[in-house]
């Protein structure tokens, strides 16, 4: 059975530290995005991938330039964001770092790692767990710099990744090629890939008596972070993975759950909703995502939607919306 991931992580108030060291009011972030005052003072504070991506929108517009995604690497302390990154660092090497960090990285981000290793190279291929919304462009350009300098953390030496792929290079390309030491591609793959080489160059500060002290921590906090979720936000977790395979039927979402249908309905209605409303309402979601982020066909939409044919979606989606996917689609061109 399929693990469910939730949709929302734990904020740490390491942010605070490393607002400050680049010189961003951190209480001017929090009003611009509309968050609580006292967030980064919570205790295992979690956000929604919307909140998050507003929060991280904020932060680059109080910085001020495109070039932000660099200035947080390079700020990057392990002691100052986040104890994942303590723990990575902790690894033999590059390898068994980003398996870690695959693992854990919920902890802090809704995304999830994709690795992928052969005789030549490793792979990182980054994906949101919630495809509704799309990620800052600054956000998108962090996640392959981050391990970047993950590796130079680890070894000391100044790694260059072989390839660094994204569906949105940032600008100034230039800046970030000085970073990198390679061209960020365009691709519809989110990815970084390394020599196998660099990924078994040993990493200096590896420790394995810190990361058996770190790692029951970080089991905890996973435990955690799945248990403070409500169980709408799991039920529209599971749809979101389960959508693109045609499985969205209660009985499905209850037993990827491990639970009855009769508990799925009574916990949501506990929450004062119900499964079809969940599910009309994350079908919309990523309708509209799909029609104005991508170039996917009606019938195509219909069918990662888990539709049984385009015009019961066409029905649907005009029935949620009071418009056609035309419509919409067209506004989100004029936009």
């Amino acid at each position: 059975m399929a693990s469910v991931r939730s949709n929302v992580f734990i904020l740490e108030g390491n942010w605070r530290p490393l607002l400050r060291d680049l010189g961003i009011d951190a209480r001017a972030v929090l009003r611009r995005a509309e968050l609580p005052g006292d967030l980064f003072s919570r205790q295992s504070a979690t956000l929604s991938t919307p909140d998050y991506f507003r929060m991280w929108t904020a932060v680059e517009q109080e910085a001020g330039h495109t070039v932000f995604p660099i200035q947080l690497v390079e700020a990057l302390r392990s002691e100052s964001f986040h104890p994942l990154i303590f723990a990575a660092l902790c690894s033999s090497n590059f390898s068994v770092a980003t398996q870690r960090i695959a693992h854990y990285k919920r902890l802090c981000a809704p995304m999830q790692l994709h690795i992928e290793e052969d005789d030549a190279s490793l792979s990182i291929e980054f994906e949101w767990l919630d495809r509704t919304v799309e990620p800052p462009m600054s956000l998108a350009a962090f996640e392959p710099l981050f391990f970047v300098q993950l590796a130079r953390m680890g070894t000391r030496e100044r790694i260059q990744p072989l390839r660094v792929e994204t569906p949105r290079p940032p600008k100034p390309a230039t800046d970030y090629k000085r970073f990198l030491g390679v061209r960020m591609e365009r691709s519809e793959a989110h990815r970084v890939t390394f020599s196998r080489e660099d990924a078994y160059r040993p990493f200096l500060t590896a420790n394995d008596s810190m990361w058996q002290l770190f790692e029951p921590d970080l089991r905890r906090r996973l435990t955690d972070l799945d248990s403070s979720a409500t169980f709408t936000d799991r039920v529209r977790a599971a749809l979101l993975e389960s959508l693109p395979g045609g499985e969205s039927s209660m009985e499905e979402i209850a037993s990827k759950l491990a639970i009855s249908k009769r508990t799925l309905q009574r916990r949501l209605r506990d929450e004062g909703t119900t499964f079809q409303a969940v599910l009309n309402a994350t079908r919309e979601d990523l309708a509209r995502y799909y029609l104005s982020k991508t170039k996917l066909s009606g019938s195509e939409i219909s069918y990662l939607l888990g539709f049984e044919d385009p015009n019961s979606f066409f029905r649907a989606f005009h029935t949620w919306t009071g418009q056609t996917t035309e419509q919409v689609r067209l506004s989100s061109a004029l936009a």
